[in-house]
Formats: C-alpha cells, structure tokens, sequence
C-alpha cells in the first residue's frame, strides 16, 4: 500500500458545500415496535425470563432504544419481560416522562434513583421496588449497563457495570435457583446485537447529528487565525441545543494541561497542534492538524510532518474508505489499516473503525482474528488515532452508513431530502478528493474525506490522485 502515500496529493480543493439536515427525523412508531422485537427475540434465544435495562446521564441509550427517552440528570431502570410486559422505575424528576414512554409501561417511583437528599416519600426498599416490577425466585435474569466485559467476544457473565445495590438486589430476589448474567450482549455484540443494524429511518434520524457536527466543525476550521481564544472558536461548536454525546474539544497548543479539558481562553499561536471534536447522536466529526499555513511556519523539529505523519494518516483513511463493504470480515479491515499505516511506526493502538448510533462508541467488529462480516444496516466511525512521539495529531474522524440495495432505495424513497444530501456528499469524495467508495457506502458526514493539515491554508487539503 506505500504506492498509496504517494498518491497522495497535496494541494488546491474546494470545500465541500452540502448543507446540514435542518430537521431531526423522529423515531416511528415502527420502529419502536421493531427494537422491542427484536430484544424479546434476542431474550428468548438466551432463555431470559427478565431483563433489567439500567440507565443514568452518561448511559442511557440502550434505555432509550426501548422507551424513547434517557434521563436527564436520575438515574433510570427498565424491567423487561419476556411476555412483553415492561415496567419502568423512575426516580422523583423522570416521572413525568413515564407518559411519553414509546412502549407501554408501568412506572413505579423509585426514590433511589433521585438526586441526594431529595424526600423518598416512600417506604419500601429497593428490593421491594424490583419485586413489584415482577422480579421473582428462581428467574434467570440479564441486567444491562453499557459495556462488554471480553477480549475474546466471549462475555464475563458475571461482572456489571451497574449499581452495586441493582444487581444485590436482583441477586438477592431470584435466590440460588434463579441465574443473573450481565446481557449487554443482547444490544450492542458487534455480531448480533439487537442495536447494531439500523433501518431506514434510523439512519435518517442519525444523519441530523452527523451533518450537523460536520458542518460546525467546518465552520471552526474556517474560523481559525491568531490571537483567537479556543472559547471564541469553540462558539461554533454548538448548534439548535442538541445534546453532545462527548466532551466537545477545541484545544490549541498542549492539550489537557493542569487536567482542563474543556476550551480555555488560550489564544491561538502559529506553530500550534491543534484539535478539535464535536460528537451529536448519529455522528461525530474530529480534526488534528498544525496552525500553519505552510511548511516553514512548523517548528523545527516537525517540518517533516506532512511526509512523517499526515499523509501516511490519510493514506490510511482512503484505504479505509475505499475498502469498507458489506460481508468483509473485521480482521480484513483491521490488517488492512496494519498494512497502510504499521502500529508499530504510526502508534495508533484502538478498534481502526467502530460502530456508532446515540453514542459515539457502540462496539466494533474490527479487531485481530474477527470473523464478524460488516452487514447492511451499520453505522460507522471511520477512526484511526496515529500517536507519532514528537508529532502533533493527525485527525479527519467522521462517520458513514452501510447500506445494501433494498435500504438505500427504502431510504431515497422515505427520506429524499437525507438521500439528496447522501448523495452529494458521495459525489464529492468520488470526483473531488478522488475517494472511490462502492455503492454501499453512505458518508453521513459533510466532511467525510476532507482534511486541512496546514489549518492556515484553507484553500488546500489532501486528495487522491490515481495514476
């Protein structure tokens, strides 16, 4: 793949102008019913009697993918059954949010789930709570947090990443004839979790967050010059109210020092790494580069970056681009990005490539000896992380669907107007930056592609020039 680097061109690009979707697409009733199938299916082949579904601010969205909503600032949790029947325990400010379940449920106020030292107004305990919500001796039992706990895809069963009073209390009710196994397997396995192939309206409810973060981050690089404040730039950061889904990061010079990590008031100085990430539900987009407009303005030590690290980081993301289809195999894709960019010279260590949806990092098929196939349905984040000792990042993270023939007609028949932006946005990696992607491959992003590694200069990006 070195004949890759260097295609690698250097040079004079127009940016591209596909316009953010304006207009979230809401979550049909459809589809709602469809992601409480296809649990009850996944509890089934699993032989559940139960499933607890545990959310709080940072890990709601497996929650959500049943009710529609997560919590604000509580904590929240789901009981499953597997006749359909669901109960919700909501603590004292989500329990109007009990009406706008998607899915019938019973609500029960959970006290314990409030904020510190708010009344409990209630004299049950905890596992009282449960057992009202049909948790009994001798069931077997999944709880739910957000993380899979293997490096084999092999579950560890019995660690949780919930509530230690959740998971005694479960433990306690179902008794030694019962069984409690961590399920998070059943949302978001990279191979068969319920969450990992979305349908058409999934995809188009995810474009709204994925467009928009691209553009906002377009409009930060346009804005960059000297003397401008991280939080002046970190302005355009920010869009109709929506709610991040990371940390949004806007850092110039040295990142995190004394352990700040949002935008500071530190100005912009020629010379300086600068990064920046701004992740919506559906999408996160993310840019590292210099703050130079050429290679004489990098400091002395680094003028060779353009050659050392960021065109052999975008070298990898064309392969990647290029490469993705549907039934390749995670390790295909995993050795694939090895042969572009070594580990052991570029020092990049996470997943090449991850899947996404409400949060930013779902799981990923990608690793060393995965059999798992990319199918149809999934969200991608194309997100490689070189690390070279003495370099400044190198970062162009955005994010695609795939989808086969019948989805991406479903979707240009429901959702014109996301089909529209779609497809202009695979023109322009096709016949500007000259990235050959196949049919499947639907870049959810306005800057899929697209990186400025001198952010001084923003009439020039990198291409690809075929010979």
């Amino acid at each position: 793949m070195t004949n890759l680097i260097e295609q690698i061109a250097y040079c004079e690009v127009p940016a591209p102008i596909t316009a953010p979707a304006q207009h979230p697409v809401d979550l049909t009733d459809d589809t709602m019913q469809l992601h409480k199938e296809k649990i009850l299916m996944r509890m089934k082949e699993e032989k559940l009697d139960a499933l607890l579904v545990y959310a709080d601010r940072e890990h709601g969205v497996n929650f959500g993918y049943l009710v529609g909503f997560e919590p604000r600032f509580e904590e929240a949790l789901l009981v499953l059954h597997r006749d359909g029947k669901a109960y919700m325990l909501l603590g004292n400010e989500s329990l109007k949010m009990g009406q706008y379940s998607r899915i019938e449920a019973e609500v029960i106020h959970t006290p314990y789930f409030s904020l510190p030292n708010q009344p409990m107004g209630n004299t049950q305990t905890f596992a009282e709570l449960i057992q009202s919500a049909g948790v009994e001796k001798g069931m077997k039992t999944g709880i739910m947090g957000w993380k899979l706990f293997t490096s084999s895809l092999e579950d560890n069963d019995q660690l949780f990443d919930v509530p230690y009073f959740i998971v005694e209390a479960v433990k306690n009710l179902v008794g030694n004839s019962g069984l409690v196994v961590n399920a998070t397997s059943l949302f978001i396995h990279p191979g068969k979790g319920a969450r990992i192939t979305m349908n058409a309206n999934e995809i188009a409810h995810y474009e709204f967050g994925a467009s928009l973060a691209s553009s906002c981050i377009l409009s930060l690089l346009d804005q960059i010059e000297p003397g401008k404040t991280e939080m002046e730039l970190a302005n355009e950061l920010a869009a109709f109210g929506q709610p991040n889904n990371v940390q949004t990061i806007c850092a110039t010079g040295d990142r995190f020092t004394n352990a700040v990590v949002a935008p500071r008031a530190k100005k912009v100085e020629i010379g300086d790494k600068f990064s920046s990430t701004l992740g919506y539900r559906g999408g996160l987009t993310s840019r590292s580069a210099y703050v130079v407009s050429t290679k004489e303005e990098l400091p002395a030590d680094v003028r060779d970056y353009l050659d050392a690290v960021a065109k052999p980081y975008y070298a990898a993301t064309v392969a990647w681009y290029e490469n993705i289809e549907i039934g390749m195999l995670g390790d295909e894709m995993y050795h694939l990005i090895e042969s572009v960019l070594p580990k052991s010279i570029y020092g990049w260590h996470l997943n090449p490539g991850h899947l996404t949806a409400g949060e930013e990092w779902m799981s990923s098929p990608i690793y060393p000896g995965s059999d798992l196939a990319i199918s149809s349905g999934m969200l991608f984040q194309m997100d490689i992380i070189p690390s070279v000792p003495g370099y400044g990042g190198a970062s162009a993270e955005d994010g695609v669907a795939i989808a086969d023939q019948a989805l991406r007609q479903e979707l240009a028949d429901k959702y014109p107007d996301v089909w529209a932006r779609i497809q202009a946005r695979r023109d322009y990696m096709i016949h500007t930056l000259g990235i050959h992607i196949k049919p499947e491959i639907l870049p959810l992003s306005n800057l899929n592609g697209y990186m400025r590694p001198y952010l001084l200069n923003k009439k020039c990006a990198f291409k690809v020039n075929k010979v």
